[in-house]
């Protein structure tokens, strides 16, 4: 059974920063490509940052130079590095797990940056 457990997010001031961590269990996490979503009320689901088996990474235009994705194989964990966080930023945010043609999500975490 795939998990995606996610922990982190809250309520932060602009400017700020927070970290979003995802453990994985259930997968091949070494063969898995790993990313971070985000979604607002109304809106799709987008994506924010994604990280390949490899370690190549890619970032949504609205986040980049802000935002890092990195992973750890070892431990099985993906994390989201969000510093100089805008009001925009808001959103609830989801861990993304893609192996194979499978997709597998984490629960959530809200963020919220207050003006």
């Amino acid at each position: 059974q795939v998990q995606l457990v996610q922990s982190g997010g809250g309520l932060v001031q602009a400017g700020g920063s927070l970290r979003l961590s995802c453990a994985a269990s259930g997968i091949f996490f070494s063969i898995a490509a790993m990313g971070w979503y985000r979604q607002t009320p109304g809106k799709q689901r987008e994506l924010v940052a994604f990280i390949t088996t490899g370690g190549s990474t890619n970032y949504a235009d609205s986040v980049k130079g802000r935002f890092t994705i990195s992973r750890d194989n070892t431990k099985r964990m993906v994390y989201l590095q969000m510093n100089s966080l805008k009001p925009e930023d808001t959103a609830v945010y989801y861990c993304n797990a893609h192996q194979v043609s499978n997709d597998y999500w984490g629960q959530g975490t809200q963020v919220t940056v207050s003006s």
